[in-house]
């Protein structure tokens, strides 16, 4: 099948083996009711072949509805699936799984989800430090918040559990061109979606993330000024803000940069884009 047949929301890739898999939020149950996640392989990111579940719920799971944007990190030798849950009388968070293989089976290997309870909570992701301790950054969600946060919090070694309480990175609104959303119960606010970390060969760190522009959905980044997870984030110039985001990077089998991310942000519409990127004094920049 063709990039364009495949209909996912928050793309992610993990180049793996001489294989790309693309993981992401299936379009069709994104707004309700879901079971499971769905990988995509390819060797060219042209031909892919999928979609094979990598993770159904059999029944014994705890939650039944939202299942949004999964990440595969490969860490200490095993994959871990990063992913957010929902269940009537539960508060949104991010759960890890884990597997053996990119393909799955994954499983259950946290606690339940690992953001804290008590919070509206979406799209962890994994980052390592140089010095390899694991932490989780996500979304304190805009719909309680109001102002949406990235947040970090450290988790233990065996990614089972967190390690430490949760601090803040940045606000939605530190962005200028943020746009004030409407949620249907009455919340107004500003919106911060997949927070993504890339270090480029400089030794800059960024954060990519998630919001809304007068453009629509935009993909966005914020540099630390120490070159770390403690440092104080600002933002820099947005990577796309013609509808499309919830994007990650990655480096392709020969070398090049492309930013991944689903546009339009239309349901049943969203399609995974590559766009060749490049870093430019400490910073990514679009090729096309």
């Amino acid at each position: 099948m063709k990039r364009t047949d495949i209909n996912i929301r928050d793309p992610y890739v993990l180049v793996h083996g001489g294989r790309y898999y693309l993981y992401g939020t299936r379009g069709e149950t994104c707004w309700g009711p879901a079971s499971g996640f769905d990988v995509y392989v390819s060797g060219d990111l042209e031909e892919w072949s999928g979609p094979h579940e990598v993770f159904r719920n059999d029944g014994s799971f705890w939650a039944d509805r939202n299942y949004w944007a999964p990440e595969v990190h490969l860490y200490r030798g095993a994959f871990y699936m990063f992913a957010s849950f929902k269940r009537d009388g539960l508060r949104r968070g991010t759960a890890i799984l884990r597997s053996d293989s990119p393909m799955g089976p994954f499983r259950p290997h946290s606690g339940g989800c690992v953001t804290p309870a008590e919070w509206e909570c979406l799209d962890g992701t994994l980052y390592l430090s140089p010095e390899g301790t694991p932490y989780m950054v996500f979304c304190h969600e805009w719909v309680q918040a109001g102002d949406g946060e990235i947040c970090a919090m450290r988790l233990t070694d065996d990614l089972r559990a967190p390690a430490g309480e949760p601090w803040l990175l940045f606000r939605a609104s530190e962005a200028s061109w943020c746009k004030v959303m409407r949620h249907s119960s009455g919340v107004e606010g500003c919106v911060t979606d997949g927070p993504f970390f890339w270090r480029t060969e400089n030794g800059t760190l960024l954060c990519l993330w998630a919001s809304f522009s007068q453009g629509g959905y935009t993909e966005a980044v914020a540099v630390s000024d120490n070159g770390g997870i403690t440092g104080r984030f600002t933002q820099a110039e947005p990577l796309f803000m013609d509808d499309g985001g919830h994007g990650m990077v990655f480096r392709a089998l020969d070398g090049q940069l492309y930013l991944t991310l689903h546009s339009p942000n239309e349901h049943l519409l969203e399609r995974p884009h590559f766009h060749p990127i490049e870093e430019k004094n400490g910073t990514l920049i679009r090729k096309n």
